[in-house]
C-alpha cells in the first residue's frame, strides 16, 4: 500500500503543468535504459527538455521486471510510472510531464515485422544520428550511465554525458568539518567555554570546526555547530579515550565526540583505508556498552561483498561462513583489546568474544527487524544502494544509534559510483539534519606504508 501511495505522488508530480509538447525544445535528451534500472524516477530530474526513449529500452526494461533485486524493483516501477503516463495521452506523439519536459517514446525502428532491429544501445546511436540531420532543433544528446556507449557516440561526434542526478549539489560541504579563521575576541569566547553566533554564516546542524585566530596559527581549538545551527560550541573533552584508544587527529577528535553524544543519532565516517573509521567506531560502541551502560548491545553489520573474485561456497556454519567476510572485524576488535589490556582501568570483558551483548552478523537478514537500545555499526556501507541504506536505517528503534563507515572511493559493487552509492547519498540528504553527524577522516594512522599506499595507488 505504501508502495502504492509513493508512485501515486509521484505520478501527480510528473503530470503537473502537462502542456503541448512542442513548446519543450530547449534540449532533446535520449535517455538509455541503465539510467531507470538505477532511478525510475529520473524523469523529474530534468527540466526544459524533451525526453527520448527508443521502444528498445523499453524493452531491454522488460527483462529485468522478475528479477527479486534492486533492479527489478526499479524495473517494474518505471513500467508502473509509465503505464499511468500513458492514460494522459499518446506516448508516440509525446506527453507534457511537467518542469518543462516533455516525454516520448520513439519506435521508427521497428519493422512491418514488429521485431526489433538491434539493441538499445544501437538503438541510441541511430536515433541520434537521425534527430542530428533536422539542423533547426538542438542537437540531441545521448544520456547514459554506459561508459562504453558514451566512447562511441563521441566515436561518431554524438554529444553524450552521463546521468548525475547529485550533481546540482556538489558545492555543500560534505566533508562534515572546516577549518575556519576567527578574530582574537571569537577565539577567546572559544577558549573560555562560551558560545558563538554563527547563525547564516552557512554552517549546517552538527558541522565541526578547527577555528585558528587569524594570524596566529598555534592558537587553535576544536568546536562543533549546535543542533539547530545557530550557535558554534567548543569541545572541551578533545581526548577522551575508548578503550584505551585517543584521538590521533583532529578529524578522529570530532568523529568520537559524533559517536559518544547522546543526542546524535546517525553518524556518518568517510575516509580512505587505514583513517581509522572501523576502529573508532567499534572502540566507541564497546566503550558505551561496557564502560558507560548506555546501550545494551553492539552490532555489527557487513555486506558481504568480495574484493576479487568469490571464492563461492564456503563450508560450516553461519559463523564458520561469515568468518571471512568478518575478519576486519575481528582484527579491529583484538587491537582494540590490546590497547584495552594496557588501560590502567580496564573496561573491556577477558571474554569479549564470547559475550552476548557483541553480535558481528551480514547485512542480508536485516530487513522486517525492530532493533531498539543498540549501538549499530554498518561496515564498508558504500557498497549498498540507496534502497538498502533506506532499509538499514528504518530498521533503528528507539534508544539505538547507527554508524555508518566507507570509503566511497573503493566501492566493488556493480552499477556504483563515488556519488550513487547509498552511503554518499545518505550523507548528501541528511547533512541539514540536527539527528546527525558526519565526518571525513583525511589522514591515515594505520602505518606509514599504508598512508603512502593509500596516497600514491
Amino acid at each position: 500500500m505504501l508502495e502504492i501511495f509513493r508512485i501515486g505522488f509521484t505520478l501527480y508530480a510528473l503530470l503537473q503543468n502537462r502542456g503541448n509538447p512542442g513548446q519543450f525544445m530547449q534540449q532533446r535528451l535520449i535517455l538509455d535504459t541503465n539510467i531507470f534500472l538505477y532511478d525510475p524516477q529520473a524523469m523529474e530530474t530534468f527540466s526544459q527538455s524533451e525526453l527520448l526513449i527508443p521502444l528498445e529500452v523499453i524493452e531491454e526494461i522488460d527483462k529485468f521486471k522478475h528479477e527479486a533485486s534492486e533492479t527489478g524493483r526499479n524495473a517494474r516501477r518505471f513500467a508502473l510510472l509509465v503505464d499511468a503516463l500513458r492514460r494522459q495521452g499518446s506516448l508516440k506523439n509525446g506527453i507534457g510531464i511537467g518542469k518543462g519536459c516533455s516525454l516520448r517514446i520513439v519506435s521508427n525502428n521497428y519493422g512491418e515485422s514488429g521485431a526489433v532491429s538491434g539493441g538499445a544501445s544501437e538503438a541510441l546511436l541511430r536515433l541520434a544520428l537521425q534527430l542530428r540531420q533536422d539542423t533547426a532543433l538542438p542537437e540531441p544528446v545521448i544520456v547514459t550511465k554506459n561508459v562504453n556507449l558514451r566512447v562511441k557516440a563521441d566515436a561518431l561526434g554524438l554529444p553524450a554525458q552521463d546521468y548525475e542526478p547529485l550533481a546540482e549539489h556538489a558545492a555543500e560541504n560534505l566533508y562534515g568539518w572546516r577549518r575556519l579563521s576567527l578574530p582574537a575576541p571569537e577565539m577567546a569566547t572559544l577558549q573560555n567555554g562560551g558560545a558563538l553566533d554563527f547563525q547564516g554564516r552557512g554552517l549546517n546542524p552538527n558541522e565541526y570546526v578547527f577555528a585558528q585566530e587569524k594570524g596566529v596559527k598555534k592558537n587553535a581549538i576544536c568546536a562543533r555547530m549546535d543542533f539547530e545551527g545557530n550557535q558554534l560550541w567548543p569541545l572541551l573533552d578533545s581526548e577522551k579515550l575508548l578503550c584505551g584508544i585517543r584521538s590521533l587527529n583532529i578529524e578522529q577528535s570530532f568523529s568520537i565526540d559524533a559517536l559518544c553524544d547522546p543526542n546524535i543519532s546517525l553518524v556518518t565516517l568517510s575516509g580512505k583505508a587505514g583513517t581509522g573509521k572501523t576502529l573508532l567506531a567499534i572502540a566507541a560502541g564497546l566503550q558505551q556498552i561496557f564502560g558507560d551502560n548506555c546501550y545494551q548491545g553492539l552490532l555489527i553489520f557487513r555486506p558481504t561483498m568480495p574484493v576479487s573474485r568469490d571464492l563461492g561456497y564456503l563450508p560450516g556454519e553461519i559463523n564458520e561462513k561469515m568468518r571471512p567476510w568478518m575478519q576486519p572485524v575481528f582484527d579491529a576488535l583484538e587491537f582494540i583489546r590490546g590497547k584495552d589490556r594496557k588501560n590502567p582501568v580496564r573496561v573491556l570483558p577477558n571474554d569479549l568474544m564470547n559475550c552476548p551483548e557483541l553480535s558481528i552478523e551480514p547485512l542480508t537478514y536485516i530487513r522486517g527487524r525492530s532493533i531498539p537500545n543498540q549501538f549499530i555499526i554498518i561496515d564498508e556501507a558504500q557498497n549498498l544502494t540507496p534502497l538498502e541504506v533506506k532499509t538499514v536505517v528504518t530498521r533503528v528503534g528507539a534508544g539505538s544509534k547507527v554508524v555508518l563507515t566507507g570509503d566511497p572511493e573503493q566501492i566493488d559493487t556493480p552499477y556504483l559510483d563515488a556519488r550513487s552509492n547509498g552511503f554518499s547519498c545518505l550523507i548528501e540528504r541528511f547533512i541539514h539534519s540536527p539527528l546527525s553527524a558526519h565526518v571525513t577522516l583525511l589522514k591515515g594512522e594505520r602505518s606509514e606504508l599504508a598512508e603512502t599506499a593509500a596516497s600514491l595507488l
